[in-house]
């Protein structure tokens, strides 16, 4: 991991480490899990908000007035609302994409949840999603919810991965795989 990275990741492990634990002291984890469900899907759609969080160019004072402006908009819970002014303050904003990654594994690790990241060829089906899932649980001891992505350059098959393990059944690592036996024979 390269030292930025490294330092976003930190900076975030401990915003977020303090707003889940506000927000579990206030029992208002529901309300926190649904901000960060909002404020991520807004990240992810929005270039304007991405470019505000990261550019220099806008002073703390701007960055605060519109951080705190999206959060009304959204109307995000108070403990969110203020990290993201304190954050603003603080020139903090550019870690808000791992900030959402911390609080969500903070959430589902207190729910007693794993997330499976499984890319695909193609569009999973909803039946092909629930047995997926349902076999991920059995495996893992714990629920799993499924991030879905599709690479159709994997040709067919799955990659999963669930935590630190990695499952990768496409038919072009099969393909890579063969290639280099190859190599080694000829």
């Amino acid at each position: 991991m390269s030292e930025p990275a490294s330092i976003s990741s930190g900076i975030a492990a401990r915003y977020a480490t303090a707003i889940f634990e506000i927000a579990r002291d206030n029992n208002d984890l529901d309300s926190l899990e649904s901000g960060v469900t909002d404020l991520g899907d807004a990240l992810n759609d929005s270039a304007d908000l991405r470019e505000l969080i990261q550019s220099p160019i806008y002073s703390r004072d701007a960055q605060g007035k519109a951080i705190t402006a999206i959060a009304d908009k959204m109307q995000l819970p108070k403990v969110l609302k203020s990290s993201l002014g304190l954050m603003a303050d603080k020139r903090r904003l550019f870690v808000l994409p791992q900030l959402m990654g911390q609080l969500r594994a903070l959430i589902a690790d207190n729910k007693g949840e794993v997330t499976a990241d499984v890319t695909s060829a193609k569009a999973l089906t909803k039946t092909q999603e629930t047995k997926l899932a349902k076999v991920l649980s059995a495996q893992a001891g714990k629920d799993v919810k499924l991030n879905t992505a599709v690479d159709e350059t994997l040709i067919g098959g799955l990659i999963v991965k669930v935590g630190s393990k990695m499952i990768d059944t496409s038919v072009k690592a099969k393909l890579a795989s063969l290639q280099n036996v190859m190599k080694e024979v000829g």
